[in-house]
């Protein structure tokens, strides 16, 4: 059985660790499921928290905008996370989840079809500025809509991301569509509110994967090619700063106002908004794998250990802060090495101010 530990932002039950309280030291995360496996994503909204785990979505936090599906009066009031009910006619036999990405007040998921491909895209929670894909008059729902006639026919998604509020998805062509806010050009041209998925074009590369910061839309292509693009606003030079190209990269993330690319060699590059020590502390040891948060970084090196630097006013970022801050540095909030035997760190997620480590035996 997989456990999850949390720390960081609380006051809407998000952490799901049974009361609402912030919290600095890793507690364990509640399950209304006694055997949870092991944990693939953390995906986190403004007062909401994503998790899945072998196809299955749980739910955490604030659910008045519907963003944790539809709740039934049985619920407990405790912050935990309960399985997500899509559906009134949800069952544990529904399809698989293969991706989750959370707006501030909106949750997208897609599951797999009757093939077994990923192509049902479906939206729950608020979105009045297109975030659900429904298109100008569904703004709010707590049931599982799904976007219709999207994907187009023969193609899969294969990335999901989301900021606050817009949602790009990555298709098995190479091609990016999204929708949401798109005021500053993060989901192309024209810019606007997109209410239902639209093509980017001006891509000159197959896009592989994509995220998003507050107000703009990274994309990376293929790794040997080094290809890749910024969309959207340029504030913090997120745009202008960035390299010409990014070679060998094997995860990529992105805060509101920065963008982290994890290279295959363990080495973290980052650019944007360093206000609070958002960027990449300089000599961390190499990491095999990179969370990022609305304002701070996880990163797992390769001997398991858990670093955390940036914005840490909730206690995301672990006790020791100066001015709420982890500047320059890093702290050590988890380590495989007070573990039992047997136990590892399997992987990390960030969210609004939230700090999750997942652990399998």
């Amino acid at each position: 059985m997989a456990t999850v530990y949390a720390i960081g932002s609380n006051g809407s039950g998000q952490l799901g660790i049974g009361h609402k309280e912030d919290v600095s030291v890793p507690k364990q995360v509640l399950f209304d499921d006694e055997n949870i496996g092991p944990t693939s994503e953390v995906k986190a909204g403004g007062n909401h928290t994503l998790l899945l785990s072998s196809g299955s979505l749980y739910c955490s936090g604030d659910s008045s905008s519907g963003a944790c599906g539809l709740i039934s009066e049985l619920e407990p009031s405790d912050s935990q996370f309960y399985r997500a009910r899509l559906s009134t006619e949800d069952s544990k036999s529904s399809s698989p989840v293969i991706f989750c990405a959370a707006s501030w007040e909106a949750s997208i998921i897609v599951q797999k079809d009757e093939d077994g491909l990923a192509t049902k895209v479906s939206s729950f929670g608020i979105g009045n500025k297109g975030e659900l894909g429904q298109g100008e008059l569904l703004f709010r729902s707590s049931k599982a809509q799904i976007i219709k006639d999207f994907p187009p026919k023969n193609l899969e998604i294969v990335d999901l991301a989301a900021s606050v509020s817009h949602v790009v998805a990555v298709l098995s062509n190479g091609d990016v569509y999204g929708w949401g806010s798109g005021r500053k050009g993060q989901l192309g041209q024209p810019e606007g509110i997109i209410y239902v998925p639209r093509k980017i074009t001006g891509l000159d590369f197959k896009a592989l994967r994509a995220v998003c910061g507050r107000e703009f839309t990274y994309i990376l292509g293929e790794t040997e090619s080094g290809k890749h693009a910024v969309l959207g606003s340029d504030k913090w030079s997120v745009r202008s700063a960035a390299p010409a190209a990014v070679h060998g990269w094997k995860d990529v993330g992105a805060s509101w106002g920065s963008i982290f690319v994890l290279n295959k060699d363990g080495r973290l590059i980052s650019w944007g908004r360093d206000d609070h020590g958002q960027l990449s502390p300089l000599g961390p040891s190499p990491l095999s794998q990179v969370a990022i948060g609305s304002e701070h970084g996880l990163g797992l090196t390769m001997d398991g250990k858990v670093l955390a630097w940036g914005w840490g006013e909730h206690g995301n970022c672990g006790p020791g802060t100066t001015n709420g801050d982890v500047k320059g540095k890093w702290n050590v909030i988890a380590s495989s090495q007070y573990l039992p035997p047997g136990s590892k760190i399997s992987n990390i997620g960030a969210g609004c101010a939230t700090s999750w480590v997942c652990i399998t035996p």
